[in-house]
């Protein structure tokens, strides 16, 4: 994916004039973007049309952007738990995860030499909670106090706490914090009907079959989100399925519970001939 740390190139990447990481003159970067560069791959290994484009959250937006940008190149499409543009909650969210970076002091405005690891965790941790929701939270984690801190220790944690410490920490051993940063920027530009007036206008041009997916306790993308594009298509007469999956994971649902999307998912392929 344009602009991640992984198998692509981003802000990580050396710049090959400067020989230098490209830190911040790493242009900023939207979805678009990404499916554009994932479509010069496809040109040049000789990919005339894809079976299918699936993805959730980021995933889904370039599935989206697939089906209304190059509607040609696609035989269908399976969006989950995604939006047609983050909202203002989410922006905030995000917002916050920045300035977390922005502050560590070994940041450096990005021209840093190891992660910025307070930062980068203190992100993650934020992040990580949009991920969840307060069922899932209660059920894993309740109001369980760790039994290794006493209660009125002053830095006692929390389980839910020390679950948050470790998933931020281990993170930074895996991620660049300037990564984060464009993709995080990507995810709030992002908008399906950019350039348009109304989302039926932006999902004009589709031609493929799209499956839509969201789940019931997604606060981070909540199901009206997808319901308004849903509803959209349907306004069009294009050939779109949508389904409702009760799940108390939040956003994280369509990661940990397949097995309850999956046969709908196949039933979907097999009929628009992506199943094969």
């Amino acid at each position: 994916m344009l602009g991640s740390c992984y198998g692509s190139t981003g802000p990580a990447s050396i710049n090959p004039r400067s020989g230098k990481r490209y830190n911040l003159s790493f242009p900023v970067i939207t979805v678009r973007d990404m499916v554009r560069a994932q479509l010069l791959l496809i040109d040049h290994l000789g990919i005339e049309k894809l079976l299918t484009v699936l993805g959730g959250s980021m995933g889904g937006m370039q599935a989206l952007e697939w089906a209304t940008q190059f509607p040609e190149r696609i035989a269908s499409a399976v969006v989950l738990a995604t939006s047609p543009q983050p909202s203002a909650q989410t922006i905030a969210m995000n917002a916050i995860a920045r300035w977390a970076i922005f502050n560590d002091p070994t940041w450096k405005k990005g021209e840093y030499r190891k992660n910025p690891r307070d930062g980068l965790a203190l992100a993650r941790g934020i992040g990580h909670i949009t991920f969840l929701s307060d069922a899932s939270m209660t059920a894993k984690f309740g109001r369980r106090f760790s039994a290794k801190d006493g209660l009125f220790d002053f830095f006692g944690q929390f389980e839910i706490e020390r679950y948050l410490f470790y998933n931020g920490f281990s993170f930074v051993d895996r991620f660049d914090a300037n990564s984060f940063l464009y993709l995080a920027k990507a995810l709030d530009l992002y908008d399906v009907a950019w350039g348009c007036e109304t989302l039926e206008e932006a999902f004009a041009p589709v031609k493929a079959p799209l499956q839509f997916f969201a789940f019931t306790s997604d606060w981070l993308y909540p199901p009206c989100q997808t319901e308004a594009m849903v509803k959209a298509l349907e306004n069009l007469d294009k050939p779109v399925e949508y389904h409702l999956i009760e799940s108390s994971y939040g956003h994280d649902a369509f990661l940990l519970e397949h097995e309850k999307f999956a046969p709908m998912l196949r039933t979907f392929l097999e009929k628009t001939g992506a199943g094969g």
